[in-house]
């Protein structure tokens, strides 16, 4: 392959993760792909996961091609399914659709596909090329593997906290430690994931609706989870009073008639200990979590090592030692064992900062 050719390749498959980016936290259970059909070096069909996960992007883009995607090149960011599902094979339609060429940036771990697809593709006389950006292609669906193979979500802690890492005043107030640009930018951070995670005590401090307010974002609702151990989530609180129309789930370790009038106005009830909370989550077909809250919770995630990156808001006021932590004790005994992230980027909002940060093993 010349390094025309493998920069072209490098290309056109970044673009079909920028694609594949713009549903990401709208199609779980699946994964989020991209595709992209080229021919004689023009882009002639374009596609990506649609919200709930189907149709899937190859469909999409053949469907845009047309009779062009006859002997065209097909980049597609993740291994084309091989089985059938609730929708056909998308092996079998670049197949019939006379693709000559199918670019893979990464294999799919789902033991119903992982090589089968591409096999089915060789075996009809189609060259695969594998690999093409696969860094890129696996970081995108960090949260599909990590559910395929390690039984658990990808986990986001999100903090709003001042320099010093507080998210409240010592009398509970918290409103407002960023100003609106960060606001605007969690909103933003919420569209990526699938479901937003909080403890009760959250739940109890500010009765928050946990939704996606981004102008123009058209997605499914996200899901709210509140780990609330004693059931103390209030019957009156938004959470429950719409939870007919937005997906609610309450993990807790209660059962009982509480549990019962909270069923009664739509929440889902989940039993599980605190060390089955990862497993059960992605057993529901969650594959990326945002955890917002509050110091407890976030403690309890690092201690269990499943803080996969962080999204901290830093403001630019100081609260001082009588507020509220945005992290509570981990109790770390030597330095060596404190969780440690990288950092990828720091973003400004206005007076505010972003830092992304990721654990090595991503």
């Amino acid at each position: 392959m010349s390094k025309a050719s493998a920069s072209s390749d490098a290309a056109y498959m970044l673009a079909a993760v920028s694609l594949a980016a713009r549903n990401l936290g709208d199609t779980w259970p699946n994964p989020t792909v991209g595709c992209i059909i080229v021919r004689d070096g023009n882009i002639v069909g374009r596609g990506w996961t649609q919200s709930g996960g189907r149709p899937h992007a190859e469909t999409e883009a053949l469907k845009r091609a047309g009779t062009a995607a006859n002997g065209a090149t097909a980049y597609v960011t993740l291994e084309p399914c091989s089985h059938h599902g609730k929708t056909p094979p998308c092996a079998d339609a670049l197949i019939a659709a006379g693709i000559a060429r199918v670019v893979v940036g990464t294999f799919d771990p789902d033991p119903r596909v992982s090589g089968q697809g591409i096999a089915k593709l060789k075996a009809a006389g189609i060259q695969v090329d594998q690999g093409i950006e696969q860094g890129a292609a696996i970081r995108l669906n960090a949260g599909f593997f990590l559910r395929i193979s390690q039984n658990r979500p990808l986990f986001t802690l999100k903090a709003a906290a001042s320099l010093d890492g507080r998210i409240a005043l010592s009398n509970g107030d918290s409103k407002w430690i960023t100003g609106p640009d960060a606001r605007q930018a969690v909103q933003a951070l919420r569209a990526r994931f699938d479901a937003i995670l909080i403890g009760s005590g959250t739940a109890l401090a500010d009765d928050p609706l946990l939704t996606c307010r981004l102008p123009g974002y058209a997605g499914r609702p996200k899901v709210r989870i509140v780990l609330d151990r004693r059931l103390r989530l209030p019957i009156t609180s938004q959470l429950v009073k719409t939870a007919r129309d937005i997906p609610t789930w309450v993990v807790t370790a209660e059962v009982g008639p509480k549990a019962e009038a909270l069923a009664a106005e739509g929440v889902d009830i989940i039993t599980a200990r605190d060390g089955e909370i990862a497993r059960v989550l992605a057993e529901r077909g969650l594959t990326r979590v945002l955890v917002e809250g509050g110091g407890e919770v976030a403690a309890a995630f690092l201690k269990a090592d499943l803080i996969d990156v962080v999204a901290w808001f830093r403001a630019s006021g100081i609260i001082g030692g009588d507020g509220i932590a945005a992290v509570g004790p981990l109790k770390t005994l030597h330095l060596g064992a404190v969780p440690a992230f990288r950092r990828l980027e720091t973003l400004v909002f206005g007076a505010d900062t972003l830092d992304m940060l990721v654990r090595e093993r991503l």
